[in-house]
């Protein structure tokens, strides 16, 4: 098959899935925003297929591709996760009158040190951590978000748990 017919197969299942492939992507994927770029790769690595004439069912393929590189991109924001500025929590309960001056410098100090803390976490560790505690996604949302099975969801979350408390509980 020639590049201009292999062109041509994902031309025709963007026209025939695309709109199935957005709304399969939509599911998967936490942010919106990340569909276009998804949507993109997946297109690109259909067309780096050497063999498209092999492919039994394009659909399934179309899909079983789109999987991977929503877990691939789910690894890589596990890897980076958003920080969490705990700070700004402590800037809320300034706005409240009346806030005792010593309470308030303990609390700024509880946070920067949890931040730390935080930061001192393996990325996986760190954003099972995060999605679970601040996002308060359930264990298999995590899963499907980071393209790991709920055991090793589970398995994370505890080390992150026990790290956390025990360098709290030494400082």
């Amino acid at each position: 098959m020639s590049a201009e017919a292999a062109r041509a197969l994902i031309a025709g299942l963007v026209a025939s899935h695309g709109v199935k492939l957005r709304r399969f992507l939509l599911l998967k994927l936490r942010n919106a925003a990340d569909v276009p770029d998804i949507l993109q790769e997946v297109y690109l690595r259909m067309l780096r297929v050497p063999n498209v004439e092999s492919i039994r069912s394009p659909e399934a393929y179309l899909f079983t591709v789109a999987q991977h590189v929503v877990q691939q991109h789910g690894l890589k924001q596990s890897a980076t996760p958003p920080s969490v500025e705990l700070s700004e929590m402590l800037n809320s309960a300034r706005a409240v009158p009346d806030v005792d001056p010593v309470l308030d410098l303990d609390a700024q100090q509880c946070l920067e040190q949890l931040q730390a803390e935080l930061d001192r976490l393996p990325p996986k560790l760190r954003a099972t951590f995060l999605l679970h505690r601040r996002d308060g996604l359930s264990l298999e949302e995590i899963a499907q978000q980071l393209g790991t099975s709920v055991p090793m969801v589970k398995k994370n979350l505890m080390q992150a748990l026990v790290q956390l408390r025990q360098r709290l509980e030494r400082g």
